[in-house]
């Protein structure tokens, strides 16, 4: 059967990571996306360990390892130094964690994106900071569990919206990704590259531990994510959104949140609120594409579902 997905493999099978690792099959892909050619910044994250102990590595490029606020500036270094030598054609590559990217690393992030170089930033979103013990980051969504979340005072705040965030930098290309759709992945990899400039780029990666998942279901929870429009699939040129997967039949974003024990806490009535979440979510995605909602009948269901039970943990607008 003819596959999109290129054979050679530069992660070997040496990693420490857990078994499950959506970051593992993230790290797997991008690089069978990018080849050899490649420089990497690691920040501290899961991938600083699941690399390997110094001086061996799991991964078959150049790579690292540095403070955990730095891996945006110190790719922009890298490059800059390898462009003066004449090795421009060298992709750099920032690699971090959610952790790494929407909190401790926006500021160089922001400085190296608004600065024009030409850097591809990936954040492997697994929700949370999972290598120091799973404490919450900006990027950990609404009614998660997590050692500084604890139920009853699980997050209330909405994740944070990178790539809104880079799209306001007028970044010339940014995505999103899940580790469940390789081939979707690793086309946009591939096109980012392509691009001189700034590129962002976002990929879903599932924790077993962190999420409270059996490691041979982390696939398919994955999955959950796209078909319950939790985590939209899209990507953004010069400023023009384009889904990359549009679903045409959705599931209950309950259908994600129960497999969860991460959520596992949450009431029928703080699901609601999640799945409105999700609605709008896609509603304001839809409004940005120039496409038109299909379920914009359901959003308007929800909505007033939601204001009916009204949880105090969470006000919705009038």
């Amino acid at each position: 059967m003819k596959t999109t997905i290129p054979k050679e493999e530069l992660v070997s099978s040496g990693h420490l990571a857990c078994q499950g690792c959506g970051a593992t099959l993230a790290m797997r892909y991008t690089l069978k996306a990018l080849g050899p050619n490649t420089i990497y910044t690691i920040p501290a994250c899961c991938w600083s360990v699941i690399d390997g102990p110094f001086p061996y590595t799991s991964l078959a490029v150049p790579l690292y390892h540095t403070a955990f606020e730095t891996a945006a500036s110190m790719a922009s270094g890298i490059k800059a130094g390898l462009t003066i030598r004449g090795k421009g054609d060298i992709n750099v590559v920032a690699w971090a964690g959610d952790g790494g990217t929407a909190d401790i690393g926006i500021q160089a992030l922001s400085g190296m994106v608004e600065r024009g170089d030409n850097v591809l930033y990936v954040c492997y979103d697994n929700e949370a900071y999972m290598n120091t013990g799973i404490q919450r980051s900006s990027s950990t969504p609404v009614g998660a569990w997590t050692t500084t979340t604890p139920p009853p005072h699980f997050k209330k705040e909405l994740k944070k919206d990178l790539v809104a965030i880079m799209v306001a930098h007028r970044i010339p290309y940014t995505a999103t990704g899940c580790i469940a759709y390789p081939e979707d992945w690793i086309k946009k990899v591939e096109k980012a590259i392509s691009i001189v400039g700034p590129k962002f780029l976002q990929i879903l990666a599932t924790c077993p531990p962190g999420w409270k998942i059996s490691s041979e279901i982390s696939i398919e929870v994955a999955r959950l994510a796209i078909s319950t429009r939790k985590w939209p699939l899209y990507e953004v040129t010069d400023g023009k959104y384009k889904f990359t997967r549009m679903i045409k039949k959705f599931q209950p974003v309950s259908d994600y949140l129960k497999v969860q024990g991460r959520f596992r806490h949450l009431t029928e009535e703080e699901i609601d609120v999640i799945q409105l979440q999700a609605e709008e979510n896609w509603a304001e995605l839809c409004a940005k594409a120039g496409i038109e909602n299909e379920f914009a009948a359901q959003l308007a269901e929800y909505t007033e579902k939601v204001k009916a039970h009204h949880p105090q943990w969470f006000k919705v607008e009038e």
